[in-house]
């Protein structure tokens, strides 16, 4: 028996020295519930990524913002020699002349697509000049200006179908970044509490472990005098062996929700963490209607459902324009001329014109423009009854969340007077025990209800935080100042 404390006497004194050992080279930093928050929703790696992907969208919704503004391009082609045979025809029958020029070129052309149509409109003008050495002569050519237009595709407008929805796009990721900001809140709630329960069962198994100490030498001057049996004798033994292994893995998982928290708020291992748990909680209660009706305005959900709606009438929309016929047109007007010196080129332009249209009609496809147009009226179909089923899940999570979140300051206020009753109750049957009033068992099972209730107190602040970040990211709204969530885009694109 003596053997047996002297052995787990040492193993304790060990741990200790080795974590102080640890400790002493380590940064101490004391947090706060809202100072943890605060950095995880600055630097923890999962905010950075959130940033990063608002990053991703914000310059795709540019590049479709700017596909829609004209264009100016200014293009060259300086030099283009040409020295080779080429085959020549003429009355008298075929043979190949020999070709020795030089042309270079100078073209600007503004461009601008039309959404309304999903045409596009340019407008150009050229200058050439053409330097033929076999004859040692040189002529300009040039076209002052033309206009143009081309239709792609004359029954399906992909413009139109962009402008509809990069915008939702657009304000969705807007969104998600505030969510994915509220996620990371709610992932540092969960840490947090993590490190702090472990605090917390540290602090107890040490006590526990003092306790347990105190309460064994006791039992021994009690069994020596014969005022307690040998079987209690062992059980005190028993609980002083328990407390030191309590003690030891509360260490352990010590260290390992540092590191976890530690992770996540971006800290290296040199950073010591210790944490303040909160005391205070808002007083608030939520009103069910209200939290509806903010989430169903504020919501990326929402946006996502009415963008999924628009993209599949824009799927079945080209699946129709590709079964039947389809059209291409081009058409230019403007002017041409050319002379031997630049001045003159642009003296008394003649008019150029040009026109093409190009069909193409399916004749026999076996079914397959008929196939792809009922199989995007099926998926707009599938969309809609998901997006329904989506929107009536989402109005139940928002009732269930509200309502679970205003039991929890009740539960808490329950939690912290059951510890303080748990706490009062062992200290009385301690006091009971040492005096003989009460045995080994009775004093186990008040030390039994006591931990529970110091963690049950933890669990039940987690449990309220946990809710009150959870509302929050599914509302996108701040209850306790009430007013929505926002963030500072044009800052975050810098």
């Amino acid at each position: 028996m003596l053997r047996n404390r002297l052995f787990q006497t040492v193993i304790i004194v060990f741990v200790f020295g080795f974590y102080n050992l640890v400790t002493a080279q380590n940064i101490v930093q004391e947090l706060t519930f809202d100072e943890v928050i605060k950095l995880a929703r600055e630097q923890s790696p999962d905010a950075i990524m959130a940033k990063h992907r608002f990053r991703a969208n914000y310059w795709q919704y540019r590049t479709f913002k700017a596909g829609l503004r004209p264009s100016l391009t200014l293009s060259s082609s300086f030099p283009n020699l040409d020295r080779s045979y080429r085959e020549y025809n003429d009355s008298t029958g075929t043979y190949y002349v020999r070709v020795d020029k030089n042309t270079t070129n100078l073209n600007l052309n503004i461009t601008q697509s039309v959404p309304f149509t999903g045409g596009q409109l340019s407008f150009n003008t050229d200058l050439s000049r053409l330097d033929n050495f076999t004859n040692e002569t040189f002529s300009y050519s040039s076209v002052p200006l033309s206009v143009s237009y081309r239709q792609p595709v004359l029954f399906y407008n992909e413009y139109r179908w962009e402008k509809k929805i990069e915008p939702l796009k657009y304000e969705e990721a807007q969104r998600n970044y505030i969510l994915n900001l509220e996620q990371v809140s709610l992932k540092a709630v969960n840490y947090f509490f993590d490190l702090a329960l472990a605090q917390q069962n540290l602090q107890v198994a040490k006590i526990n472990y003092s306790n347990a100490d105190t309460l064994y030498k006791i039992a021994q001057g009690r069994y020596n005098i014969g005022t307690i049996a040998e079987n209690e004798l062992m059980q005190m033994e028993l609980s002083l062996l328990n407390a030191g292994s309590s003690l030891n893995s509360s260490n352990v998982d010590l260290e390992v929700k540092k590191f976890q928290l530690r992770s996540f708020l971006g800290f290296n291992d040199k950073v010591d963490l210790v944490l303040n748990i909160p005391k205070e909680i808002p007083e608030l209660t939520v009103d069910i209607e209200k939290a509806l009706d903010i989430a169903n305005q504020n919501n990326p959900d929402i946006i996502s459902f009415e963008r999924q709606l628009i993209e599949a009438r824009r799927d079945v929309a080209k699946a129709r324009s590709e079964r039947g016929l389809q059209a291409d047109l081009f058409a230019s007007i403007g002017y041409t001329q050319q002379a031997d010196n630049i001045p003159d080129v642009y003296q008394n332009p003649q008019n150029q014109q040009m026109l093409a249209l190009g069909l193409n009609i399916p004749i026999l496809d076996w079914g397959l423009g008929r196939g792809k147009y009922r199989m995007a009226q099926s998926s707009e179909e599938v969309i809609k009854t998901t997006v329904e089923q989506a929107r009536t899940d989402f109005t139940q999570s928002i009732y269930l969340n509200v309502m679970q979140f205003n039991l929890q300051d009740d539960q808490l206020y329950i939690a912290a007077k059951s510890d303080t009753i748990a706490q009062k109750r062992y200290d009385l049957t301690k006091q009971r025990f040492l005096i003989g009033k009460v045995d080994v068992l009775d004093l186990n099972v008040a030390l039994s209800e006591k931990d529970a209730a110091k963690i049950n107190y933890i669990s039940a602040l987690r449990r309220y935080w946990s809710d009150f970040y959870t509302l929050r990211r599914i509302t996108l709204y701040d209850f306790v100042y009430d007013k929505p969530l926002e963030a500072d885009f044009e800052e975050l694109v810098k």
